[in-house]
């Protein structure tokens, strides 16, 4: 389940996990020319749907796109509207999301829940550095008061550990994550809920972005605590930086879903 979350291109599974590598897997074989001149959003019994010349596009395993609200039909419709000659999968993040979505979450919406507890079980923020102290405060100032959220809005306390040893969160804890989720399972919610909490490791920052208690900017940030400490004391490395850049891109991607879909939640 999780190899179909973290992509459906073009009907395949991911040709790898990591986005750099993934782009020049692809970028050696042709892709597929634009082949439509049109774009065009359409409202149909409530939903909207993305017209390519007319006709509706559809997801890799054959199911139209249909979308609860037009912001983000548009959205998508957006990403196709952009294609030049050729279309480029990797520019179009919302599209794949939401294809993710589709053709995969749709199916078992369970397992992708159950996959984000399993990053609650071990999440990123419970996990500090003993030393140096200025990263001890950066780690602080950055995650605890998504701590402090989660406690105080889904009633779910944390156990810290230093250093990189598991340490067991209390079952009441995941069971408050798990009981927090359980009402936002829309396909297309719960796939974005699950990208961000794989591209920052935590599904806390995903939960707080999804719940307008963090904005995109603190969360990304938060999620690269150590990485930016370790480039500010050895310098940036041209690879690492474009393949977080990538990542970053389908972080924006799921955010924007999300906001293009709010009105739309039930809870």
């Amino acid at each position: 389940m999780r190899d179909i979350l973290n992509d459906l291109d073009a009907g395949r599974s991911l040709s790898d996990v990591d986005p750099m590598r993934r782009a020049q897997k692809q970028m050696q074989t042709p892709r597929p020319r634009r082949f439509y001149k049109g774009v065009d959003v359409a409202e149909e019994e409530g939903k909207y749907r993305i017209l390519l010349d007319g006709r509706a596009a559809r997801t890799p395993a054959g199911a139209q796109i249909k979308l609860e609200t037009e912001d983000a039909a548009r959205l998508v419709a957006a990403e196709y509207d952009s294609q030049r000659e050729h279309i480029d999968p990797m520019s179009m993040p919302v599209t794949r999301l939401v294809n993710t979505a589709i053709d995969g979450v749709s199916n078992d919406p369970q397992a992708v829940a159950e996959d984000i507890l399993r990053y609650a079980s071990s999440d990123l923020l419970c996990y500090r550095s003993g030393t140096p102290e200025r990263l001890v405060r950066l780690q602080a100032d950055a995650w605890d008061p998504v701590l402090d959220w989660a406690e105080g809005v889904l009633g779910a306390r944390f156990v810290l550990a230093e250093g990189v040893m598991h340490v067991e969160q209390p079952r009441a804890t995941i069971a408050a994550v798990s009981s927090y989720l359980r009402p936002r399972r829309e396909p297309l919610r719960l796939a974005a809920l699950h990208v961000m909490t794989t591209l920052t490791g935590s599904a806390l920052l995903a939960l707080a972005v999804e719940a307008q208690a963090l904005d995109l900017e603190a969360a990304w940030s938060a999620a690269h605590v150590d990485e930016d400490w370790n480039i500010s004391q050895w310098g940036e490395d041209a690879e690492a930086l474009a393949r977080r850049e990538a990542r970053k891109r389908d972080m924006m991607g799921a955010v924007a879903l999300l906001e293009a879909l709010r009105a739309s939640f039930t809870a």
